[in-house]
């Protein structure tokens, strides 16, 4: 193929036809017409001399070929928008940018209201936008229409920079009336009731089974190599609401130590260490190489770090 035939254009609708796999998707994506994007994947099919998508009974599905380019589409994309980006000077006492983040409930809750102390200080105009992980995709971080994700992660795409925020062990906030606290050994907790609570992620979840050790998380997989399980009441996506539930029913909650330090000066509630080793988890903060050299994302970054090693 000629290098010079192929106009930058084609290249921005190549990546959004393989991310999209539909053709007027990938027009309203780009805002342009449906014909005009037909046009332009005739154009790469024939500079490629190849279908790039073909249509079959489950829709239209990308050829080996494009499977292929995509990556590396996507790559020489993301370099040359990054590149290219202007660098301002950033002024945060002057700023009303508005950065927004993707959070967990645990990490609003743990991390934010310290962060957000500072910004009122430094950067009195500037505001937060917090989304929650259902609110948000990978995909949203990779274009910088999230300035930043702050989650624990199992998996992350290469093209993303990140950093750990703090690394953090696990307590079982139990009421004091709970009669567990009488002799609170591994016994004693397999015998309770408990509240589990999301393990991480992206993206609306879907119904847990029980029974399904490997999507429970950190806890259960621990309790599984010993051979034991515990007995769930309930399941919940919020740390606040397991917290709360903790406070006033008959239930344990086990999780991150820091959530569960937001009760510590609550003389209802007992904060325990678990009967059983349970690994550390990792917050990171990851974002789009996009908005890696942007100033005021730096200060961003910065602050985020000075604040967490503060708390730490």
């Amino acid at each position: 193929m000629n290098i010079n035939k192929m106009d930058l254009n084609l290249l921005v609708y190549l990546d959004v036809l393989l991310r999209e796999k539909n053709v007027t998707r990938a027009a309203n994506q780009l805002n342009i017409t449906q014909p005009a994007m037909s046009n332009g994947l005739k154009r790469l099919r024939d500079l490629l001399n190849d279908p790039i998508l073909v249509r079959t009974s489950g829709g239209m599905v990308p050829t080996e070929r494009a499977r292929e380019l995509a990556p590396v589409v996507r790559g020489v994309l993301l370099t040359l928008e990054e590149t290219l980006q202007p660098n301002k000077d950033f002024e945060p006492l002057n700023s009303q940018r508005v950065f927004r983040i993707m959070a967990s409930d645990y990490a609003a809750s743990t991390l934010i209201p310290a962060l957000l102390k500072k910004m009122r200080v430094l950067a009195p105009h500037t505001s937060l936008d917090i989304m929650t992980p259902s609110d948000v995709t990978f995909h949203d971080v990779e274009n910088g229409k999230v300035d930043m994700a702050i989650n624990r992660f199992d998996q992350l795409p290469q093209s993303f920079h990140q950093k750990t925020v703090w690394r953090d062990s696990f307590s079982c906030l139990i009421n004091t009336q709970n009669p567990v606290l009488k002799n609170f050994n591994l016994d004693s907790y397999l015998k309770a009731q408990h509240i589990w609570v999301s393990k991480t992620g992206f993206g609306v979840g879907v119904g847990m089974d029980p029974k399904d050790v490997q999507k429970l998380g950190w806890v259960d997989e621990a309790l599984a190599k010993l051979g034991k399980q515990r007995n769930i009441s309930v399941f919940t996506r919020n740390y606040h609401v397991a917290m709360h539930l903790a406070v006033g029913i008959d239930l344990i909650a086990t999780l991150p130590s820091r959530a569960a330090k937001l009760y510590e000066n609550d003389p209802t509630m007992a904060i325990m260490d678990p009967p059983f080793a349970i690994p550390s988890i990792e917050l990171k903060m990851i974002w789009s190489p996009l908005l890696h050299q942007d100033a005021s994302h730096i200060w961003f970054r910065r602050l985020i770090v000075e604040t967490a090693d503060e708390l730490n």
